[in-house]
C-alpha cells in the first residue's frame, strides 16, 4: 500500500483531509502536514518523517502539495530525492485527494510514477467551469435539431 501525505501552507491540508473523509470515510494511511507561521522547511521535513513512521509506506509515498516551489514542496523534495518510491504532485485539490484515496483502497499495484500521473489527471479533470452562456448555446443547438 502506498501512503499519502498532504502538505500545505496553513491549515488547508487538515481541512482538505477532513473534507475527503466526509466523502470517502476515515482514511488510515493519509496524513495532513502543515506549515504554520514561524516554521520552515526543516520543521516540515521532521513532520513528514514522523508521518512516514506512522504510515504503511510499503508501496511508496505520494506527497500532495499545494504550491510548486513552496516550503512544503521543498521539504518533500528533500525526502523524494533519496527514495525512488516517493513522488510529489503539486496543486492538490479535493478531486485529486479523493481519487488517490480510492486508488489506495483499490491497491492496483501502480508505480509511484503511475500514481503521480493519475493524481495530476484527477486534479485537472476535477476543475470545470460553468457560465450562463453555455445554457443559451445548448438551447439554440436543441432548436436546430428540431427544425
Amino acid at each position: 500500500m502506498f501512503a499519502i501525505i498532504v502538505g500545505t501552507h496553513g491549515l488547508f491540508t487538515k481541512e482538505l483531509v477532513r473534507s475527503c473523509e466526509m466523502i470517502c470515510g476515515e482514511q488510515k494511511n493519509v496524513r495532513a502536514v502543515t506549515l504554520v507561521p514561524g516554521e520552515g522547511p526543516d520543521d516540515v521535513v521532521k513532520k513528514y518523517e514522523e508521518a512516514i513512521k506512522e504510515l504503511d509506506c510499503s508501496g511508496g509515498v505520494l506527497f500532495l502539495n499545494d504550491l510548486f516551489g513552496g516550503s512544503p514542496y521543498n521539504a518533500a523534495c528533500r525526502l523524494v530525492i533519496a527514495n525512488e518510491a516517493y513522488g510529489i504532485v503539486t496543486g492538490v485539490n479535493l478531486p485529486m485527494l479523493i481519487e488517490m484515496c480510492s486508488a489506495q483502497m483499490m491497491d492496483e499495484g501502480l508505480s509511484i510514477q503511475e500514481l503521480m500521473e493519475k493524481a495530476a489527471e484527477a486534479g485537472k479533470t476535477g476543475m470545470q467551469f460553468f457560465h450562463a452562456s453555455q445554457i443559451a448555446d445548448d438551447d439554440e443547438d436543441e432548436d436546430d435539431d428540431l427544425a
